[in-house]
């Protein structure tokens, strides 16, 4: 299994269990977890608008998805290096056009 794999499984995993828990939560738990966290003014609770998105913040610089015709000899030697071909293969690009970062 790729570790990406493995992440979105483990993932959805962990939220699978988080809104199981969620919907055996009663009433009365749910009152007072709010009532606690209202009364704590360095931590008051979140409202559904707040949720911030979970992953990487975005760039500063966005890149641009293209579609381009390669040699396979060119994608099976960027790829023998592992994941980050992609990546790689931006930085060949940049060093050849000599442009700097």
């Amino acid at each position: 299994m790729h570790d990406s794999s493995k992440h979105r499984d483990d993932r959805a995993a962990l939220l699978a269990r988080v809104r199981a828990e969620h919907a055996a939560m009663t009433d009365e738990e749910d009152a007072a977890i709010t009532a606690a966290a209202l009364a704590d003014p360095d931590n008051p609770p979140i409202g559904e608008n707040e949720l911030r998105r979970i992953g990487r913040p975005p760039a500063a610089v966005r890149k641009r998805q293209v579609t381009v015709r390669l040699d396979p000899e060119v994608i099976h030697r960027l790829k023998a290096g592992g994941s980050g071909w992609q990546t790689r293969m931006n930085t060949v690009l940049r060093n050849a056009l000599g442009i700097d970062r």
